[in-house]
């Protein structure tokens, strides 16, 4: 059965996983990327755009299916190796989290929502990877249950 999930990472690194059909979390570490299983489905936030940038963006910036395979090192250069996934990613646009706040399971009625962001990796409820997609305008096929 896929599970599903918030990862978390700023807009430009998400858009360089999307580019190259991959996700990376945690800076790099391989042991949350081992929760993931093929067909699970990840939604990235985006706090920010750009990494450690001060360039408030908090909005869900992809959805995408976890492809069969384990986690892999990537050389990035500089003794730089993070730990990458496989992903396919959906055709979808920016959806600010504001507005979803208070329908949300992970969020709904708590004054500290962002609170579980910062673990970067997190599972979320059905209906709140449903309600998501629909405002990043993705519409969930049979076929997206499994990668």
């Amino acid at each position: 059965m896929s599970r599903d999930w918030i990862a978390v990472a700023s807009a430009e690194h998400v858009l360089r996983g999307r580019e190259a059909g991959f996700m990376q979390v945690c800076h790099g570490k391989a042991a949350p990327l081992r929760r993931l299983q093929p067909g699970d489905r990840v939604i990235y936030y985006s706090p920010t755009v750009s990494f450690q940038g001060k360039d408030r963006l908090q909005a869900f910036t992809a959805l995408g299916l976890v492809k069969a395979g384990e986690p892999y090192v990537f050389d990035m250069g500089g003794g730089f190796r993070p730990f990458r996934r496989d992903v396919t990613w959906l055709p979808a646009r920016t959806a600010p989290i504001q507005p979803l706040l208070e329908s949300l399971d992970f969020s709904a009625g708590r004054r500290n929502w962002g609170y579980q962001l910062r673990f970067g990796l997190f599972s979320i409820s059905e209906h709140d990877l449903r309600l998501i997609a629909r405002a990043m305008g993705v519409r969930l096929q049979p076929m997206e249950q499994a990668a």
